[in-house]
């Protein structure tokens, strides 16, 4: 079995992406309100501050503030899959013995993506990164118009502008597109 090295630190701030496994069906957007509720559910149980995210049709992006003295980010990212999974119509889920004694619906790819936080400009370079995603993907030409995100959220409480990434630098814009 694979030794992961993961950083556990109690109340951090941690980047993730997450994908499922069959990229080109669009569950993520197809069935966004089942992703929300699953997404408050979570949040209720295991609470944690929503930093930045955002949705598309095959991952998401999430940047996430831990409470004090918890440092279990596995449990809410598992909770993640396992609830939005189990609110899919049935024939999505491939389930087989190993998936099962997993918990796992097929739906999500195994691993996620895990990033510490380590500074405020870490932190700004990923909100960004999360912000920017929709337009790198070409599913929109401005930030604006990708309504999956908490982007929306930031721009009401005075965080953004509302026509931020339309004015990104060319160098900057070729850092979001890597």
């Amino acid at each position: 079995m694979s030794n992961y090295r993961r950083d556990f630190s109690p109340g951090a701030t941690y980047f993730f992406t997450v994908v499922i496994n069959q990229r080109s069906d669009g569950l993520l957007i197809k069935y966004i309100n089942e992703f929300k509720q699953a997404y408050q559910d979570v949040v209720s149980y295991y609470p944690f501050e929503t930093i930045a995210l955002t949705v598309l049709p095959d991952h998401f992006h999430l940047i996430m503030q831990l409470p004090e003295n918890d440092s279990d980010y596995s449990k809410r990212i598992s909770s993640l899959k396992y609830n939005f999974s189990s609110l899919l119509p049935t024939y999505y889920r491939n389930m087989n013995l190993s998936r099962q004694f997993k918990r796992e619906a097929g739906i999500w790819q195994r691993r996620f993506w895990e990033h510490l936080i380590r500074d405020d400009r870490d932190l700004d370079n990923h909100i960004d990164y999360v912000y920017y995603n929709p337009v790198k993907h070409g599913y929109v030409s401005q930030v604006m118009d990708w309504k999956y995100s908490t982007f929306h959220r930031d721009v009401k409480n005075g965080i953004f502008e509302l026509d931020w990434g339309s004015y990104i630098s060319e160098a900057a814009r070729n850092l979001y597109l890597d």
